[in-house]
């Protein structure tokens, strides 16, 4: 396994990969001036832009009625001391996306790794919960009161470990957490607290995503920086393993989305740069081989929220991405490349209502990106032919 490692741990700066410094290779940017070429006709409409209080690493937005305008970003900076010890500061902001980018809110924090809303429905009230630097979970609940506003409903620690990522159990009653150290947690979600139910060893590194099974909710997909990409039952304390694979990924695995519309497919997006496509009934290699290289690592993953064929992919080095899947096989349809920083954030908004405006007539699809070190938050609206066919 160490062969697959490009060498120490460099200097930290932030929540970068392992491999980040390695990954702007010529194989990269033979694929973006590839990807230029083939795609000079789409059209891209910039809707706004601002930068953010710190280097930006997470967009989401909400997916509860009538916040569908409501989006979050997280920011982390790295500051070092006067002792040499180094100070990790964050923050979560609010904006009106329909309102090109009015700021609602924003709460300081500790240095934030990843954010993520709870599933709407059911007359869920929203939360956002966020995992930070130094090793906890926090919900913030989304309220109206003169003013759209978070205000912070309870906090866990969670481990000495950063904690790296987050998502929400289909049911909203549970939360996973990857940390720094190779471990996963699963935190439940009670009316006014979080309580710790389980921590166990799932990899040798960094957890860089932990993805709840939105049809088998008894399964559990991580992926980390040892390159391997594992299901874990989580009836069970600790978690059973449902398979491991080590095998396919050259480097770190660091999303992993399941098709909402498609039982059986799950996507993975690696630091070697390919955009993976598996059928979870056979995980020993990927559905097609060649995969799809996307020019840079692959850090964010998200489906449409009405055309799951078509997926926004945050690339790193190499800007953003808008894919489409069909038949086991990935080809990209569109790119953006206005961040001048690493492309760590993506969304689309979501809302049964948004291809419609106020008058009745159709609207583009938004989507919110952002980038690291420039701190740049941007809202824009993909090829116009995409969002027609989500209606």
């Amino acid at each position: 396994m160490l062969g697959k490692r490009l060498g120490p741990r460099k200097k930290e700066e932030g929540p970068v990969p392992r491999f980040t410094k390695v990954l702007f290779s010529r194989r990269g940017a033979e694929s973006r001036e590839r990807r230029k070429r083939i795609l000079r006709s789409s059209i891209v409409m910039d809707v706004s832009d601002l930068q953010l209080d710190g280097n930006a690493d997470a967009v989401e937005f909400c997916p509860h009625p009538p916040f569908h305008n409501v989006l979050a970003a997280a920011t982390y900076t790295l500051k070092e001391g006067d002792d040499h010890q180094p100070s990790r500061s964050g923050s979560i902001s609010l904006f009106d996306a329909d309102k090109g980018l009015d700021l609602l809110h924003r709460v300081e924090t500790e240095g934030v790794f990843d954010i993520k809303w709870n599933p709407s429905g059911d007359g869920a009230r929203p939360l956002l919960a966020q995992v930070d630097a130094i090793g906890s979970l926090a919900l913030h609940e989304l309220v109206d009161n003169q003013g759209t506003v978070l205000r912070k409903v309870c906090t866990q620690e969670i481990s000495p470990w950063m904690c790296l990522c987050v998502d929400w159990h289909p049911s909203a009653e549970q939360i996973s957490v990857g940390l720094a150290a190779g471990s996963v947690a699963l935190v439940q979600v009670r009316e006014s607290c979080l309580q710790n139910l389980q921590l166990w060893a799932a990899h040798e590194y960094e957890v860089w995503t932990a993805s709840f099974d939105v049809h088998r909710h008894q399964l559990l997909y991580t992926g980390a920086d040892d390159c391997s990409f594992c299901c874990w039952d989580v009836r069970t304390s600790p978690s059973n393993i449902v398979f491991r694979n080590s095998k396919s990924h050259t480097m770190g695995v660091c999303c992993i989305a399941l098709n909402p519309a498609n039982s059986n497919m799950l996507l993975t997006g690696s630091y070697d740069e390919f955009l993976r496509v598996w059928d979870v009934r056979l995980t020993s290699k990927p559905v097609n081989e060649r995969s799809l290289s996307l020019g840079g690592g692959v850090w964010r993953i998200k489906f449409h929220p009405y055309e799951p064929k078509f997926v926004l992919a945050a690339c790193m080095h190499n800007g953003f991405a808008v894919a489409k899947i069909e038949n086991g096989d990935a080809s990209i349809v569109e790119t953006y490349d206005k961040h001048n920083s690493l492309a760590y954030g993506a969304d689309w908004q979501k809302g049964g209502n948004l291809c419609i405006d106020e008058n009745g007539a159709k609207k583009d699809m938004m989507v919110a990106t952002c980038s690291f070190y420039d701190r740049l938050l941007r809202l824009w609206k993909p090829e116009s032919t995409l969002a027609k066919k989500a209606v």
